[in-house]
């Protein structure tokens, strides 16, 4: 291979890995929105949320497992995003991961939430965001049950409960 093509190929490969959180972004938001997005600053977010919200939904932390409120929650109603009360998952997905965080094979819309690659560990993962408020929420990994086979990951500060 000449130095062209390497440079070519490697430009190209740069490109596409850049493109992948777009193409995973645009998947999840198949349905119309009937939403505006939110966009407040630091501060504000600072004196909306309690510091382990901040810290989760602002920076992506994620809270222990087992150390949460809402993983053993098996009361009927709904999941809202603790940062801007979008209504995002309903107790009817909602099931037993054994993982120590609240898990949902899927969220009331795929157009209440985003996922972008995230690559803090070693392997990539994909992060879950409230569509309208862009907070951090967990993970959603391939290993939930059918009939979705996925298994949004949720961090409690993250979520407010509603009971129906």
């Amino acid at each position: 291979m000449n130095r062209r093509n390497f440079i070519r190929n490697t430009l190209l490969t740069g490109a596409a890995l850049a493109a992948t959180p777009l193409f995973v972004h645009a998947e999840g938001n198949s349905s119309l929105k009937n939403f505006d997005k939110w966009q407040l600053s630091d501060k504000q977010w600072r004196q909306r949320l309690n510091k382990a919200q901040y810290n989760i939904m602002r920076n992506a932390d994620t809270e222990r497992a087992y150390s949460n409120s809402m993983e053993k929650n098996k009361q009927v109603g709904t999941y809202h995003c603790a940062g801007c009360d979008l209504a995002a998952y309903s107790s009817e997905h909602k099931f037993e991961s054994g993982t120590g965080w609240p898990s949902f094979w899927q969220p009331i819309d795929k157009a209440f939430v985003e996922t972008e690659r995230d690559f803090k560990l070693i392997w990539p993962r994909t992060e879950v965001h409230c569509a309208r408020c862009g907070g951090h929420q967990g993970h959603v990994f391939n290993d939930g049950p059918e009939p979705t086979g996925l298994r949004y990951c949720l961090n409690s500060a993250s979520i407010i409960f509603k009971a129906a």
